[in-house]
């Protein structure tokens, strides 16, 4: 097999790439254009960009570093878009990155640019390689990210220890997974973040004036906050009890199907920005049961003034989640909230439940600390 090609940079070249519209970094004398990921970075875009264009070996042996997991050097080895010129000499002299996401580790076999004889390079419209998906469904004999994932969980036989191992071990690729396989079908599998607002506000709007109608203004405007209260602990319980009943799971494919549909993949594809925010027929699946019980318990007008609340908040939190996950986000309340819900997924998927705060994780006891 022909080993695959890349270019050659030099050091003077790398440096020119030193922003968010295009950010280089060096490792092991290996470069990638990590520029796609510096929004999606676990410990803050900054962390990055404040090494842009230089390299980020030395500081990647630095043993006071955080611990950062496997996953991510695997996520780094996709950007790889070439080598360093030989010809210069690589600086030594690192200084400080805090690169969140990356740490010393074994060295792990070289598959990147030798021939038997010599490196070759490519030309000048050289595009970097995809993850090789199947070279990982060959390591583990999990998922085979190239194929529809829906058939291999239907025909697999993984137990429920192996199959949680492997889900919560992150993979990164570009663009989404195929769940069913035909195009027909694949897009009802895609949802994207602004369905939520486009559908949801309006059910918001029709539950707010139909209060009002019954209950007056005033009245909703309280029965509107008791939901946006009563969401934060759904926020909290749903996620904690239901997307992660992993202890409680009974050891059977389909409970197995369930979870990996249901919140699994989120994990084992955590940047895919089309199976992040929750689908409609989900949504309803979960909240239609909730609607006809605050229907049942709570009087008319504030029952609309309580469903209201609750929708919104859940507009609230689902927008933030795909925020902390793809965007720069604001320094206020959100940087924080973006490392710590990244090291759940990054660091420890058994606590850290929180999204949109950190208030109910407090409360009971399941306080993610990453550092």
């Amino acid at each position: 097999m022909v080993a695959p090609t890349l270019r050659k940079h030099t050091l003077a070249d790398i440096k020119k790439h030193n922003s968010a519209k295009s950010c280089w970094i060096i490792h092991n004398d290996k470069v990638y254009d990590v520029t796609e990921f510096v929004a999606d970075h676990p410990g803050g875009d900054d962390l990055i960009l404040n090494r842009a264009g230089q390299d980020v070996t030395g500081v990647m042996k630095d043993p006071l570093e955080h611990d950062h997991s496997e996953s991510a050097y695997e996520i780094l080895d996709d950007y790889r878009i070439g080598v360093v010129d030989r010809g210069e000499k690589i600086p030594t002299d690192y200084g400080a990155l805090g690169v969140e996401g990356l740490k010393q580790r074994p060295a792990k076999p070289d598959t990147t640019v030798e021939c038997e004889d010599s490196a070759v390079f490519a030309n000048d419209d050289f595009r970097p390689s995809l993850t090789d998906a199947s070279l990982d469904y060959q390591r583990t004999h999990f998922l085979d990210l190239t194929r529809p994932l829906f058939p291999q969980m239907l025909h697999s036989t993984y137990s429920k220890e192996f199959y949680l191992k492997q889900v919560h071990h992150p993979r990164h690729i570009v663009g989404s997974a195929p769940i069913f396989g035909p195009w027909y079908l694949e897009i009802f599998s895609k949802t994207p973040w602004w369905v939520v607002p486009i559908l949801w506000l309006p059910w918001v709007g029709y539950n707010l004036w139909r209060g009002s109608e019954i209950i007056g203004v005033q009245k909703t405007a309280t029965g509107f906050g008791i939901g946006v209260f009563i969401w934060t602990l759904l926020e909290y319980g749903l996620h904690r009890f239901l997307f992660h009943v992993d202890d409680w799971m009974p050891d059977n494919k389909w409970c197995l199907i369930a979870h990996f549909f249901l919140h699994g993949i989120h994990h084992y594809i955590p940047m895919d920005r089309m199976r992040l925010v929750m689908p409609p027929a989900l949504h309803i699946t979960i909240s239609g049961p909730l609607v006809v019980f605050a229907h049942k318990v709570i009087a008319s007008g504030h029952a609309q003034a309580v469903i209201a609340g609750a929708f919104f908040g859940y507009v609230l939190y689902d927008l933030t989640h795909y925020y902390l996950h793809h965007a720069r986000v604001l320094e206020f309340h959100f940087k924080e909230m973006k490392k710590y819900h990244m090291a759940h997924h990054y660091k420890n998927y058994e606590s850290g439940y929180g999204i949109t705060s950190k208030i109910w994780d407090y409360v009971f006891g399941t306080m993610l600390y990453y550092e």
